[in-house]
């Protein structure tokens, strides 16, 4: 499950968002035994949980995550804003393998200037037989400024880096990946199709129009070349760049200096290149639009919009380019998509006066997958 439970501090931050709800199903003594309900009654194995506010993580969600048998991890964000990332699962069904939280703050860095946060686990599936593979499972939020593509790609690019290096097994291929969260981005716009594609030109791209939640022509500031310095230490293929130090001595006749020079210079023209990639073959969970009718499915829905900005993604072979979710080729250790929870469309949600409502205590809808790790 992937479930943005929107934290009380942000709902309070920004209550023009809600004026459309009667005040009582916005407290958070309403809202949290509702979500724990709708938790308790998916029952899923993880759970991927955004906007979780330190302090009620503290006192109540963890221990009640903990009372229905799960095992919490939790990324608080840096900064200011108190709520993070968490990622639970049943220990009934996983062990831990390693805990991996990812900063998006980078001092170093003018660009990474915002607070954001993701985080990695790679757990171990308890099967009877032995031998599974290990599993990646990858949570965010990522910044929600519509202005700001130029971030938003490069906290992707430092969650997919992190990834990269969790999931990687030593014969070079990778453990199945689920990477789930609210990514601040609509489905076809330039950043989700970096994600399935695993390639994105983003040559001449207006930062503004990076995640496509906007249709303004506000932020038509280009993307520069690289969108981010080189010291973040992440290649355009979205992974940990190994720091190479030329270990030469400088004489006017020795032919390898010449050479490193040379290669130094082919190295700076590839850099400048405006292509990004990455190594996974991602599917989403999600088709994004109702097959019947063509309109769209909403993941969020308050007074000011009502779009999909979450995802479930999962690693699998895409057999069919053009295919409906699930009908990937699951390689032997690989995820097949069995199952998903239908999401609901904007005038369905305001059928219910949009969100939060009396029985929906969120302003998102939580996403849920059911997988078959074949082994």
């Amino acid at each position: 499950m992937s479930y943005n439970i929107l934290s009380q501090n942000l709902l309070e931050d920004n209550s023009h968002l809600y004026r459309h709800c009667r005040r009582p199903v916005l407290h958070w003594s309403f809202r949290f035994p509702n979500i724990l309900k709708e938790i308790k009654n998916f029952d899923a194995d993880v759970l991927c949980l955004q906007e979780v506010q330190e302090d009620h993580y503290g006192t109540e969600i963890r221990p009640s995550l903990e009372s229905l048998g799960y095992h919490c991890e939790y990324k608080m964000r840096t900064g200011r804003k108190p709520d993070g990332c968490a990622i639970c699962f049943k220990h009934s069904k996983f062990s831990l393998l390693s805990v991996n939280p990812v900063e998006f703050y980078r001092p170093d860095v003018p660009l990474l200037d915002r607070d954001n946060v993701g985080l990695v686990l790679l757990l171990q599936p308890k099967i009877p037989s032995g031998a599974s593979p290990a599993i990646c499972v990858a949570n965010t939020h990522l910044l929600y400024n519509p202005r700001r593509g130029d971030i938003k790609l490069t906290q992707l690019a430092m969650l997919l880096a992190e990834i990269s290096s969790v999931a990687h097994q030593k014969d070079g291929s990778f453990y199945p990946i689920i990477m789930c969260g609210d990514f601040n981005s609509v489905p076809g716009s330039p950043l989700y199709s970096f994600i399935k594609d695993g390639k994105l030109n983003y040559e001449g791209l207006a930062i503004g129009k990076v995640s496509g939640q906007e249709q303004s022509s506000r932020g038509q500031r280009i993307l520069s070349i690289p969108i981010w310095p080189p010291n973040l230490g992440i290649s355009q293929n979205c992974v940990y760049e190994v720091q190479q130090v030329p270990k030469v001595e400088k004489t006017d006749s020795d032919p390898t200096q010449t050479q490193l020079d040379k290669t130094e210079v082919l190295a700076t023209a590839e850099k400048l290149s405006s292509h990004l990639q990455h190594h996974f073959s991602l599917s989403s969970v999600y088709s994004h639009y109702f097959p019947d009718t063509g309109i769209p499915e909403v993941t969020t829905c308050h007074s000011r919009s009502a779009i999909t900005v979450d995802y479930i993604f999962y690693s699998g072979e895409k057999k069919d380019v053009a295919g409906e979710p699930g009908t990937e080729v699951a390689l032997v250790g690989g995820l097949k998509l069995l199952a998903r929870l239908s999401l609901l469309t904007e005038q369905d949600l305001w059928t219910v006066n949009g969100l939060p409502n009396e029985n929906n205590s969120s302003d998102h809808l939580p996403l849920l997958a059911k997988f078959r790790l074949e082994l």
